[in-house]
């Protein structure tokens, strides 16, 4: 035979839903044996979803798992091979497997790299296993390098040596700015040490902090791009091998457009969101519209994520919120077409002063007062979110976050957010993006949905007369620089300070970072979109007296 099918199912499983997952497959398996294919592959884990963390080490999850992944072998007996990720335990010993079904036998090949950087940590939970040699699927001798495996040249060189003819690769390989240019270097380089075709397949959708972007690709040997499918959508692509004299080659096929940094970090933000809430169990969202640039972008999020009718917004104005943020809140709601209400915190906020007043007696108001400001607002908004069963969002960036321009059971409360990751900088960026552009996945409206003057006037929190960002923060452009220095590329001060930046504000930023570690360990979850995203990217202690001198 010289042909060979293959049909790559770049889907989106649900952790922990084994049954649905199973059906997913099976849903995919049937598409492939319409369409006449050898075989039909989906991604790594995918029978139990990923990252499993520690849920993998509970015994009767993986007897679960294993037991959907035997009933789909004998379901899926007559007709194409079926291959699919999930654990396999042998001699007590538990394995990150890929498990080849066909004519109703269970064929597993085991993962030999284990990665224990960023936000995995693998080792914890497996057994790194011995490279696996090809399986024989149909025609073709299949090599496996799952994931990570492909990042390591001997593995794939191994498989090349024991007769693998194809390279396939199912991925968990979750997103951040640059990852697809990444992936494509390093497998070029597989393809062009083993002169062998690869398909690379990976899983599309969020869980929890992580967002898989799917983006996968086939390459034929020197590297030649054969066939890519979408980036963060689900799809399946029907891919020929024709066997000739110089061996398996791919038939060119339909290219998909992978969007620039901009357009890929919003559908992260987007997409995260939405499976966020789908697969907790939220239908609806809330949050407080200040009408500053950060809530603005979030509102928009939340609507192309979950449709406009799923947001609630509310604006909660002091006495020092200006009317043109009340202008502004409200032509955020109106142009996005969610619902937004108006509670007024000033009554609230004199009932807190006189109840304090007598402990307060003798000092000047200050930092406390604006605190209770935002500390209300956040009593206001999950008081809201209990009432309706709507998930609150909360706004903060990671400029804010990253110094701790944000208050604790303030406007820090909130189940997720989207924007976590993303410098205020990039928060601009993001805004003139989206109002620049509509896609098919955006379920909110076209056209201009962040007024002008939103993305446009100095940043403030108004939490007391003419407060402005940049009186307490430097310019967003030398805070951002500053903190991508010190977070993103682990610099020390002195090579900072080389760069142009003044010492003593890199001092001040680097001490504004390290005593925040105790709010980001309280803060909600909120997508990845860097290297080094607070939380799993980033592990600092909070109790710590280090400073670069």
């Amino acid at each position: 035979m010289t042909h060979f099918r293959l049909t790559l199912a770049q889907e989106n499983p649900i952790l922990g839903d084994l049954d649905g997952n199973a059906a997913r497959a099976r849903a995919a398996w049937e598409a492939g044996k319409q369409a006449g294919a050898h075989m039909v592959c989906l991604t790594e884990m995918f029978i139990t979803g990923y990252q499993t963390q520690d849920l993998i080490l509970k015994p009767a999850f993986v007897a679960a798992a294993l037991d959907r992944i035997a009933a789909l072998a004998l379901a899926c007996a007559e007709g194409p091979a079926l291959g699919l990720g999930g654990p396999a335990v042998k001699e007590g010993k538990l394995y990150n497997a890929f498990h080849i079904l066909q004519g109703g036998v269970v064929t597993s090949v085991l993962k030999h790299e284990l990665p224990n950087n960023g936000v995995f940590d693998e080792k914890r939970l497996f057994t790194p296993a011995d490279i696996s040699g090809p399986v024989v699927v149909g025609p073709v001798r299949l090599g496996v390098p799952i994931c990570e495996d492909a990042w390591h040249a001997d593995v794939a060189e191994t498989l090349a040596e024991t007769g693998a003819e194809i390279l396939f690769v199912p991925n968990g390989s979750p997103y951040h700015r640059g990852k697809v240019d990444v992936r494509m270097g390093l497998m070029v380089s597989r393809v062009v040490e083993t002169g062998l075709p690869l398909v690379y397949l990976n899983m599309v959708g969020g869980q929890d902090d992580q967002v898989f972007d799917g983006a996968s690709f086939v390459l034929n040997p020197g590297g030649e791009l054969v066939a890519s499918l979408p980036q963060f959508q689900t799809a399946l692509a029907h891919v020929d091998f024709d066997l000739g004299p110089d061996g398996w080659r791919a038939r060119p096929t339909a290219l998909a457009v992978w969007p620039e940094a901009h357009e890929a970090d919003y559908h992260a933000m987007v997409l995260s969101l939405k499976d966020y809430c789908r697969k907790t169990g939220f239908a609806k969202v809330i949050l407080g519209l200040s009408g500053g640039v950060d809530s603005a972008l979030v509102a928009a999020i939340a609507a192309d994520a979950l449709g406009p009718s799923n947001v609630h917004c509310v604006m909660l104005p002091s006495r020092f919120t200006s009317a043109h943020s009340l202008e502004d809140a409200a032509g955020v709601a109106r142009a996005l077409g969610t619902r937004l209400d108006t509670v007024p915190i000033s009554g609230p906020q004199e009932a807190v002063g006189e109840a304090l007043a007598p402990l307060f007696a003798g000092t000047e108001p200050g930092i406390t007062e604006e605190n209770i400001q935002s500390r209300l607002r956040g009593l206001l908004l999950m008081a809201l979110s209990n009432k309706t069963g709507a998930m609150l969002l909360t706004t903060g960036n990671k400029s804010e976050m990253a110094v701790g321009y944000c208050t604790i059971y303030g406007d820090m409360n909130g189940g997720y957010n989207p924007l976590k990751d993303l410098y205020k900088t990039r928060v601009f960026d993001a805004c003139r993006w989206r109002n620049a552009n509509h896609r098919d996945w955006m379920a909110g409206p076209a056209g201009v949905v962040i007024p002008p003057r939103v993305i446009e006037k100095p940043p403030s929190a108004e939490l007391r007369d003419n407060q402005k960002d940049e009186d307490s923060l430097p310019p967003y452009p030398v805070l951002d620089a500053i903190l991508e220095g010190l977070v993103e590329n682990e610099l020390s001060v002195a090579e900072i300070v080389s760069q142009g930046f003044d010492e003593a504000i890199v001092k001040r930023i680097e001490h504004l970072l390290y005593i925040s570690e105790y709010k980001r360990f309280q803060s909600a979850p909120g997508v990845k979109l860097t290297k080094k995203a607070f939380w799993l990217d980033r592990r600092y202690p909070i109790a710590n007296r280090w400073r670069d001198r």
